[in-house]
């Protein structure tokens, strides 16, 4: 498929940079960021302002714009996906890659001294402005809030919002009431010194209410802000949204008054200012990946900057939602075992294609009791395909299952009776190379490793990447993506604050009991094949010798 042709867009998005109808001052440069005003991941069609002035569609990419240039920064996982999606109007930047410019470095130097950059205020968050805006300031430049969205105003088939129902989670798969996380939460905020804790991750707020929704595909959210204060709670959604379950639910008294009060998801700004103005002691709660138009609402010196609470709490799961991810894990496995069974027969045949496989999956997957859908695309790939780590079949990418060819295949699931899956299998249904077998062996090797490590609690995940990477190495060989990431218990595939990976993790507090994580090694070679083996797995505490505080990984 060839890339989407981006020059008229282009033309069109420069011209309002310098409309005054549009911004305040004319806008040398546009910065254009993936996400949308909760900082989302999966992001729903309404908000794929990126991808469509780009025509990059992976889940990670920033867009910059200036009168002369365009570029995209994403990383590993998209260097081959973004090299055929971006057409001649984009540069591509490797994020990662010794060389690369930060978007700082590479506006201070094809920009004039006091240009302005602009950037929609709600679609960026509050820890990335800081580091622009200081990047900027320092080589002269200017970060401009623009209060109406550009991309907005040139894309004429924009879709529209979506407002889903939203659906009560039950207790007996979340492990606990959502009035009493509020109490545990208002525990911490006291701790903290803090009255008031601002929510703005939808993932956060399902967890927080026993809620889940489907306004963004793959993920079980839904739009809606939440403000917590030491004696009210305050619920940003549009009421008739919500199912007869959860509004009894929620306005169920119990023996916890939690004094909630519903607020229209518009209304946010001018409700949080008479939150504050309510409340004008003790320090305002509010993650600095939040976005900077709700954080730049908060006096500086009540601001304490730091993940949320829940955020933490949301990521060691209870015991029921511990026994509802392995019931998924079995559903899902006997799906996949279904699945490959078929196809080890059927790719004999030479007509069965990437697609047909993704369709034939979800088939058997439909039949298991609660299943609500994936959890992500499933990444069906074949031959070369495999070799892009998030590589997504089309009608213009899509190959024959071969038995000459190598295949991988991953895949997720969200149950709404508490699981969410992320596995991932790689098969040759021939005969293999050589080389071929050296690879998949050596990334077994790594996913035993670190799928049997006992390590010291609390220690950050990026001191176990190695595990997995040791037996690539010792042959030279290396993947460009994370080892492993959170998983939310029937909320989204990717959790943090946790993770495995090369890279430090700013918020990373250390592996603890309950959290569920994957462990994904992989070797992929460009032009040739993929391979990639995937778990889910639970820390839990560990049997030693000596007694230090350990810990280790369980299979989900």
């Amino acid at each position: 498929m060839p890339p989407k042709c981006t020059t008229a867009l282009l033309k069109r998005l420069r011209n309002i940079m310098k409309n005054t109808n549009y911004v305040c001052q004319n806008l040398q440069a546009y910065f254009i960021p993936s996400c949308d005003a909760h900082q989302s991941e999966y992001i729903a069609s309404c908000d794929q302002r990126r991808a469509f002035i780009s025509g990059f569609t992976g889940s990670v990419g920033t867009a910059i714009v200036t009168q002369k240039c365009a570029a995209l920064w994403t990383d590993g996982r998209y260097f081959l996906q973004a090299g055929q999606q971006l057409d001649e109007n984009w540069e591509l930047m490797k994020m990662g890659i010794t060389g690369t410019p930060t978007f700082g470095q590479f506006l201070a130097k094809v920009l004039p001294v006091g240009s302005h950059v602009g950037v929609d205020p709600f679609l960026i968050s509050y820890d990335c402005w800081e580091t622009l805006f200081r990047e900027l300031n320092d080589k002269g430049h200017s970060l401009i809030p623009v209060k109406d969205n550009l991309i907005d105003a040139i894309w004429d088939d924009q879709p529209v919002r979506p407002l889903n129902k939203v659906e009560h989670f039950e207790v007996n798969y979340a492990g606990k009431e959502w009035q009493k996380k509020v109490v545990e939460v208002r525990e911490k905020m006291q701790k903290e010194g803090a009255s008031i804790l601002i929510i703005t991750a939808l993932d956060e707020i399902a967890w927080l209410f026993n809620l889940r929704g489907c306004d963004i595909p793959f993920n079980p959210v839904f739009f809606s802000y939440a403000v917590i204060t030491l004696n009210s709670v305050f619920f940003f959604i549009d009421q008739k949204r919500l199912s007869p379950a959860a509004r009894i639910n929620l306005e169920s008294k119990k023996e916890i008054n939690i004094n909630l009060t519903y607020c229209s998801y518009d209304s946010l700004t001018d409700s949080l200012k008479n939150i504050i103005d309510e409340n004008k002691e003790g320090k305002i709660w509010i993650s600095k990946d939040s976005n900077y138009a709700v954080v730049s609402l908060i006096p500086e010196e009540r601001r304490l900057l730091k993940v949320t609470p829940i955020c933490l709490k949301k990521a060691i799961k209870t015991d029921e939602e511990i026994k509802c991810s392995q019931n998924a894990h079995m559903k899902d496995g006997v799906a996949l075992c279904e699945y490959f069974c078929w196809l080890s027969k059927e790719a004999h045949k030479g007509n069965l294609t990437e697609i047909d496989g993704v369709k034939k999956l979800e088939d058997f997957k439909k039949l298991q009791h609660n299943y609500m859908g994936p959890s992500f695309e499933t990444i069906s790939s074949s031959g070369p395909n495999g070799a892009v780590i998030h590589y997504k079949p089309t009608e213009e990418t899509n190959r024959k299952i071969s038995p000459d060819e190598i295949y991988l295949c991953d895949c997720g699931s969200q149950y709404s009776d508490g699981g969410t899956t992320d596995v991932t299998r790689t098969y040759h249904f021939g005969t293999p190379t050589a080389f071929q077998k050296v690879c998949y062996t050596l990334v077994l090797k790594g996913h035993i490793s670190l799928s049997s490590a006992v390590f010291p609690k609390l220690i950050p995940g990026y001191r176990l990447d190695s595990f997995a990477r040791r037996a690539l190495w010792e042959h030279g060989m290396d993947y460009s993506h994370g080892t492993g990431h959170g998983v939310g218990a029937y909320l989204n595939v990717h959790e943090g604050p946790m993770g495995i990976s090369y890279r430090t993790l700013p918020n990373d507090p250390g592996l603890q009991p309950g959290m569920i994580l994957s462990i994904e090694p992989g070797f992929y070679k460009d032009g040739d094949f993929g391979v990639r083996l995937e778990n889910l797995a639970v820390v839990k505490e560990a049997e030693t010798p000596h007694d230090f505080q350990k810990t280790g990984f369980h299979h989900i």
